[in-house]
């Protein structure tokens, strides 16, 4: 008789891992937590740790990809009423800042007390890079592969190094973001 729950079982397992690092990333820069921690908060020994995980980038990577999903999920419902491309884009851009600052886990990916991980995940991300091509595809957007990057690169610097309040970043999104990834009438034609 075969184990019909085993594949499910070690999903279930690394979601828990993960959410145990999630934990951890809440109280700790993201970049200072390490592997005796996680397996230590998850309740599993370091062996059963590197079992899903071979080493803290996998779990990293593992953590960001999840989390991705969840932002563009949240922001695909969130801009799906909106038919300007434009508007659709600057409120993705917002919106996925936004997440990501609203999210004590997330938001230490980021932090300015550590070399901030959250930036080289993000250039890396394969995840993340089909997701913003995949987005900028939708509104239009052509040559979609070096402009997801130089989006991903812009929302890393305003994670860093974010602008005075929000009218300012929506302000400098509108002037310098938007006249480059949107489709104009004169490009379309």
């Amino acid at each position: 008789m075969s184990d019909w729950l085993s594949e499910r079982r070690g999903d279930v397992a690394a979601e828990k891992i993960l959410d145990a690092a999630e934990r951890l990333f809440v109280r700790h820069d993201a970049a200072t937590v390490g592997m005796n921690q996680i397996a230590s908060a998850a309740g599993c020994s370091r062996a059963t740790l590197y079992r899903y995980f071979e080493n803290r980038d996998a779990l990293h990577t593992a953590y960001v990809h999840r989390e991705t999903h969840r932002v563009f999920g949240e922001l695909a419902q969130r801009i799906s009423g909106i038919a300007d491309p434009r508007e659709r884009l600057l409120e993705g851009v917002l919106i996925a800042l936004r997440s990501v600052r609203e999210s004590p886990a997330l938001s230490s990916w980021f932090a300015s007390t550590q070399r901030p991980i959250g930036g080289e995940m993000a250039e890396r991300s394969d995840v993340i890079k089909a997701l913003t091509e995949s987005f900028l595809a939708s509104l239009g957007v052509d040559d979609v592969e070096s402009r997801a990057r130089w989006l991903v690169r812009v929302m890393i610097s305003l994670l860093v190094f974010p602008g005075r309040d929000d009218d300012e970043e929506r302000a400098m999104l509108e002037q310098f973001v938007l006249p480059l990834l949107t489709v104009t009438d004169q490009r379309a034609r």
